[in-house]
């Protein structure tokens, strides 16, 4: 597919900071290049992940965008030093999200309490730093929607990151303000988000990869890199019957609003 070399895709959400101080990270990142992918905004998931994302920013500071957070996975029992060494980070430094947070039940639903905790710490950093929230929400949205509605207000915004819910969990979290960060699961067959964003105006949603997990089709069960955002894009031009360039601006018009930058 021709695609015209002005065009600037937008990856909201990329670990390719798992390759820092190896030649995969250069070589995905010339790859992003070659396929339009100029920003790539990267989350933090624990303590340990903290330098790999400052790193990678720093290597590629035209491109690489830190956002940092506590991913739920990584909530255990030591949660609140973790998050307190995640917040000495945070005001060291420039971030552009806190992220990514949120609730995950598919894996440990004994940490639930916990997790809550934890996501409603980190987004009153968000609110108190005027930054954006980016959500992990796996088997949860009833407990996210929970927090969300009881810390709602003119403050509260972001990415719901991964979306696959339902056409009314994606009208309800549009509601509170949030975009939704569609990836490769829009591209494969079986998994219904096709008809979900087909009904969704684009000016609620970003594009991203979660790389390396998720690669869309044809590279699904595949390991994701950034560079694979073309083919969500590509899906997207063709579910709303728009080019791809008019989508990648869209939706990088988006990030911008989101990221402010």
């Amino acid at each position: 597919m021709e695609i015209s070399n002005d065009i600037i895709l937008t990856d909201t959400h990329t670990h390719i900071y798992y390759h820092l101080g190896t030649e995969k990270l250069d070589q995905q990142i010339q790859r992003c290049l070659d396929h339009h992918i100029k920003r790539l905004f990267l989350p933090n998931v624990d303590t340990e992940s903290i330098d790999a994302v400052f790193g990678t920013a720093k290597r590629y500071p035209d491109l690489c965008f830190p956002m940092l957070g506590l991913h739920p996975c990584s909530v255990k029992e030591n949660f609140k030093e973790e998050l307190q060494t995640i917040h000495e980070a945070i005001e060291k430094s420039k971030i552009y999200a806190i992220g990514e947070i949120g609730i995950d039940l598919y894996w440990d639903k004994s940490t639930l309490a916990w997790q809550q905790q934890a996501f409603r710490t980190q987004i009153q950093w968000a609110k108190e730093m005027s930054l954006p929230i980016v959500i992990h929400c796996r088997e949860a949205f009833d407990e996210v929607f929970e927090v969300l509605d009881e810390m709602n207000d003119e403050k509260l915004f972001g990415i719901f990151h991964c979306f696959t819910g339902t056409l009314d969990q994606a009208r309800r979290a549009i509601n509170l303000g949030f975009k939704l960060g569609i990836g490769g699961v829009v591209t494969f067959k079986k998994a219904g988000l096709d008809a979900v964003v087909k009904e969704i105006d684009l000016q609620h949603i970003v594009l991203e990869t979660d790389a390396p997990y998720l690669a869309p089709t044809p590279y699904r069960g595949k390991e994701n890199e950034s560079s694979y955002l073309i083919y969500v894009a590509q899906k997207m031009a063709e579910l709303h019957n728009l080019s791809v360039e008019e989508i990648a601006a869209i939706t990088t018009q988006n990030s911008k609003e989101i990221f402010g930058i």
